[in-house]
């Protein structure tokens, strides 16, 4: 197989978390990067923390606005000329506290907008490019699309329908265009509170997650050694979703 060497990449939601980190990862490794983000105080931040690194760029974009993330894919394609890899990784939780009757419908399509209808749109979008380059997809869910806490069901719904939307992707875009997925459990980018011993010793790892737990994954599944997988969620959990655990 010929060896390629490391492309241009795409990720939505760029600007913190695991999209930031998964940026930072990927550009110390020789990776053009472009990140999109809705934020654009927090994106034009992380653009000149990032760029010191290699050839970056930042696109304002919502995700959820067909145009608007059209527009961002095709500046970036035309900037690093092309496009390899396309990480869906943007977000937002509404988690509701004070019962399901409370999630109104407005929350309930934010949610639903951002994360699965984003990673669609971003996806149709991306995928002339990607195909031209034999690229990949992955798409950023969650293990909340297997357990969940009450008050949840908009971010739960949202990241059970990545899942799949990544086999339908993964049979609708192949041979030519892998799409995978990942199922991030605890990961800790400080930009939370600080975590203690008992946060660590409940993973059966013994630690809360990365962000580089995550980009490293992302690096794998974009790259040709992953070339023979694709339709598939990898669980990044430190072990948590296969613990059982009853109240005492």
């Amino acid at each position: 197989m010929e060896k390629r060497e490391a492309g241009a990449v795409f990720i939505t939601g760029g600007a913190r978390g695991i999209g930031k980190g998964t940026a930072l990862y990927l550009l110390e490794r020789g990776f053009r990067v472009a990140i999109a983000d809705l934020d654009m105080e927090a994106g034009l931040a992380a653009e000149e923390e990032l760029r010191k690194l290699g050839d970056m760029a930042f696109f304002h974009a919502d995700v959820s606005d067909d145009g608007s993330i059209k527009k961002a894919i095709d500046e970036a394609a035309s900037r690093f000329g092309g496009l390899d890899a396309l990480i869906n990784n943007a977000g937002i939780a509404r988690p509701v506290k004070t019962g399901m009757e409370a999630l109104t419908l407005e929350a309930w399509n934010e949610v639903i907008s951002v994360n699965l209808t984003g990673a669609f749109l971003a996806s149709r979008h991306a995928a002339k490019y990607l195909r031209k380059n034999k690229g990949s997809i992955v798409n950023i869910a969650s293990t909340r699309a297997f357990q969940s806490e009450p008050g949840w069901e908009a971010y739960s719904a949202s990241k059970g329908g990545l899942l799949s939307l990544t086999h339908a992707m993964a049979l609708s875009l192949g041979p030519h265009v892998r799409v995978n997925c990942i199922s991030p459990g605890w990961i800790h980018t400080g930009e939370s509170t600080d975590l203690n011993k008992e946060d660590h010793a409940q993973h059966p790892a013994g630690r809360v997650g990365k962000a580089g737990d995550i980009a490293s994954l992302v690096e794998y599944l974009i790259s040709d050694k992953a070339s023979f997988i694709t339709g598939q969620n990898f669980v990044a959990d430190g072990g948590m979703t296969k613990k059982m655990i009853y109240a005492e």
